[in-house]
């Protein structure tokens, strides 16, 4: 099954519940891309992992009069958060599917926008495929992925790894997913030139977000993730102390984002 994993975690209530935290950390980012998406009235626009909805629908406010958004994910709790934020706008609707392997039958899109979405596709050569052909022939696909791990220094990946499972070889013809799959600039481009896609510009960016530690990482998911019952207490001492380090204020973290925004062109 295609992004077997992903599927699995992202349609956990647990996981999916803990979303909207996680959301002071993507939020910050959200003027920047849409500026570079310059969306416009009249437009159609989808939004590919659209999660719990926010950018969908700010997507929306920017293609009215006369355009539609559509939220493509694969997680069925999130876009029901989606669909609850999106009440009474009535030029956004949501599909589940996972975008690498399922067909949506609807006409081209002018954009095709993901914030933080597509790092998650275990064939992302075959994805960024399917995405191009979501989009018009000349259209354009405009997307936020994070650097590498070693610039966001925020998230706790690397402290608990003695704690996790060793991560899975992928089989034959799929590749890693996570948060920092598409780090490398080079590596996304020849992806993005393989997918048929060309005029590929980026732009790196650099934020800062001040949010509480729940923002990078729920401790009642360790479980979930795989630590042993008898680790947890170790694994929670070692998350406390990493997000010690961006401390500023009681129950206050200041944390530092590292960030590129791609643009292509669909070129037929």
């Amino acid at each position: 099954m295609a992004n077997e994993v992903e599927r699995t975690r992202w349609n956990d209530e647990r996981w999916a519940r803990a979303w909207p935290e996680r959301e002071r950390m993507t939020e910050v980012v959200s003027p920047t891309l849409l500026d570079a998406v310059g969306a416009a009235p009249g437009q159609r626009v989808c939004d590919i992992g659209c999660g719990g909805g926010a950018l969908t629908v700010a997507l929306a406010g920017l293609v009215a009069p006369g355009g539609q958004v559509v939220g493509l994910d694969l997680s069925a709790p999130l876009l029901e958060l989606a669909r609850r934020r999106a009440a009474g706008v009535d030029n956004a609707r949501f599909v589940q599917l996972d975008v690498q392997t399922e067909e949506l039958e609807d006409d081209p899109f002018d954009v095709a926008v993901s914030q933080f979405g597509v790092m998650f596709f275990d064939e992302p050569l075959a994805a960024f495929g399917a995405v191009r052909r979501l989009v018009r022939p000349g259209g354009r696909l405009v997307f936020a992925c994070w650097m590498g791990v070693e610039h966001n220094l925020w998230h706790t990946g690397t402290v608990l790894r003695p704690f996790l499972p060793a991560p899975r070889v992928p089989p034959p013809g799929k590749s890693p997913v996570g948060p920092f799959a598409l780090g490398d600039e080079e590596y996304v481009r020849e992806l993005l030139e393989g997918a048929g896609f060309g005029a590929v510009t980026v732009v790196s960016h650099h934020a800062t977000v001040r949010a509480p530690a729940s923002a990078v990482f729920d401790l009642s998911l360790l479980g979930f993730m795989g630590v042993a019952p008898d680790d947890e207490p170790a694994a929670r001492a070692e998350v406390e102390r990493h997000l010690e380090r961006f401390a500023v204020g009681a129950g206050e973290y200041e944390y530092h984002l590292a960030y590129r925004v791609f643009a292509a062109r669909n070129e037929g």
